[in-house]
């Protein structure tokens, strides 16, 4: 019970690692509210809240409380009404799990402008709006000088860290949640709030082609690796108010295996003190490159 009476906000929450999110949370003794817009897996088709409440109705089937936001959340007035959702009904805000999203994965040079509007538009879009009004919440709260202890957890992926083949849409986005959160943690920290980001690997509506060509599901009785509720203890746990001292941190989850993601860092450096001559220029890179780690590769890279 370590959410015990917090209230808890998880978009993207009707299905797959959202659903795994509200889920726990509730367990946890959190109050959630669950968001989703109810759409295809690439975003396509009409909305409905049908999901949503039929996790809702699973959380109150373990005796929690919870309520259904179908609001979407990558426009201005349904991130606003997500936040109003969990005030009107519980009374506060005290987490936001940023998390829904889809994908529309073509490589590179067939990749339509719609197709890359629609991505960049969930997912960082659609963690920039709620974060903003949330945001908003708490910097009003320690105005008036009410205790706050929030704490928000963004989703990003590998994909987004270490790039990933065919996924150029999705792997931008993603890398402009990690800035986002950095951002984020830096400015909402003075008003009580930590900013947080997850890359999961897990199998959900968005990836389960992929795991199904890679590998097999595990047998029955077996420590399934690729449950998308592996992935949700770290996620809870940083929307505990144990997690207070852990702020503007990228943490990989998969399986039964966490990782500190150890982003861009100054590395070795060159100083002439003066302006460079660019026929200089390779030289003091082919040294400085020579004392730099190797990138790790891009997914699918061959």
């Amino acid at each position: 019970m370590i959410c015990k009476d917090r209230v808890v906000a998880v978009t993207g929450a009707g299905r797959g690692l959202g659903r795994a999110h509200a889920l726990e949370f509730a367990r946890q003794g959190a109050r959630v509210v669950v968001n989703d817009l109810g759409v295809a897996r690439d975003g396509t088709g009409e909305a409905t809240s049908a999901p949503a409440e039929e996790v809702v109705a699973e959380i109150r089937a373990l005796g929690g409380e919870a309520v259904a936001s179908p609001h979407d959340i990558a426009t201005e007035d349904g991130a606003a009404a997500l936040v109003a959702t969990a005030l009107d009904t519980f009374g506060r805000l005290d987490v936001l799990v940023n998390n829904a999203g889809f994908l529309r994965d073509r490589m590179l040079v067939n990749l339509s402008e719609d197709e890359w509007d629609a991505v960049m538009r969930v997912h960082l879009k659609g963690h920039f709006l709620p974060l903003k009004h949330a945001g908003r919440y708490w910097r009003a709260e320690n105005k008036a000088g009410r205790p706050v202890d929030a704490r928000v957890v963004n989703t990003s992926s590998g994909a987004g860290l270490l790039g990933s083949v065919g996924q150029a849409n999705y792997s931008a986005a993603k890398a402009g949640i990690v800035g986002l959160t950095l951002v984020a943690a830096a400015e909402l920290g003075r008003y009580g709030v930590t900013v947080n980001a997850i890359a999961p690997a897990a199998r959900t509506r968005m990836t389960e082609e992929v795991f199904a060509q890679t590998m097999a599901r595990p047998a029955e009785g077996e420590f399934d690796a690729m449950a998308p509720e592996n992935v949700s203890p770290l996620v809870v746990w940083l929307g505990s108010a144990g997690s207070r001292a852990v702020t503007g941190r990228i943490f990989e989850a998969e399986g039964g295996r966490l990782c500190v993601m150890d982003a861009f860092r100054h590395g070795p450096s060159i100083d002439k003190g003066a302006r460079w001559d660019p026929a200089d220029v390779g030289k003091a890179v082919t040294e400085l490159l020579a004392q730099a780690p190797t990138p790790e590769p891009v997914y699918g890279a061959s």
